[in-house]
């Protein structure tokens, strides 16, 4: 990845891109101007390297018996991502995707059962977010900086007979931290069965909005010129979540 940047940062200073739009430009400034410098994490204080480290949060030797997946959806890495994210922001990045794999607990002998999937994966996401959360804080970033934590679905309010829980589109809890986003609060609610909302719905484009909103003064975004409509109606076409906002 490092030799790629490498690549692209001669091509950057060779005037290679002359014929990309000025968002394009934007993208390879952010790409080769300290991008580098922040995958390299013995630049960090040994204290915050470890504060992070989920290393040795691994599935047990009873969930790699039971579950084939279990070795490859291990969170070992998540916490120096989440540390990597941050280094990331700072240096520039205005998104940074950090997927922690494992989540998909059907059961059976393949994916996790909720018992062994919850046991291995829910320690490290503890761990990686709330050394992010702090480490934003500390640093003065936290109004700059949002966290958001989702997957794409719910599960099943119940468990089924291998003891994992399938795809559910009708409910699914999400958390943001920072962003200058009114925190401290729990918004929305489920029926008794968690199986539905149990009060106004709040949808995926609510979601989007409240982190375009964050991303973007939405109001100097609608002035731009040459921005496809598709993208112009993501960024600016919902409403956020009133109570965050």
């Amino acid at each position: 990845m490092l030799k790629g940047l490498d690549v692209l940062r001669r091509a950057y200073d060779g005037g290679g891109l002359e014929t990309a739009s000025r968002f394009q430009q934007q993208a390879f400034e952010v790409l080769v101007r300290g991008v580098a410098g922040a995958f390299d994490l013995s630049q960090e204080d040994p204290a915050t390297v470890a504060r992070y480290d989920t290393s040795q949060m691994g599935p047990t030797s009873g969930a790699k018996q039971r579950n084939s997946y279990a070795r490859q959806f291990s969170p070992v890495a998540l916490g120096k991502q989440m540390l990597l994210a941050r280094r990331l922001c700072e240096a520039g990045c205005g998104f940074v995707t950090v997927t922690s794999p494992g989540w998909d607990m059907h059961g059976g002998g393949k994916e996790f059962t909720m018992a062994d999937g919850l046991a291995t994966l829910t320690p490290a996401v503890d761990r990686a977010a709330s050394a992010f959360i702090e480490d934003v804080h500390d640093r003065g970033l936290s109004d700059n900086i949002l966290l958001v934590i989702t997957g794409e679905f719910g599960r099943t309010p119940r468990l089924n007979k291998n003891g994992g829980r399938d795809h559910w589109g009708n409910l699914c809890t999400l958390a943001f931290a920072g962003g200058g986003l009114q925190m401290g609060q729990v918004v929305g609610r489920s029926d008794r069965t968690g199986s539905q909302p149990g009060g106004d719905p709040i949808s995926s484009p609510n979601v989007l909005a409240t982190i375009m909103h964050t991303l973007f003064d939405i109001g100097q975004v609608r002035l731009l010129t040459g921005i496809p409509k598709e993208v112009e109606r993501v960024i600016s076409g919902s409403q956020p979540i009133r109570e965050l906002v």
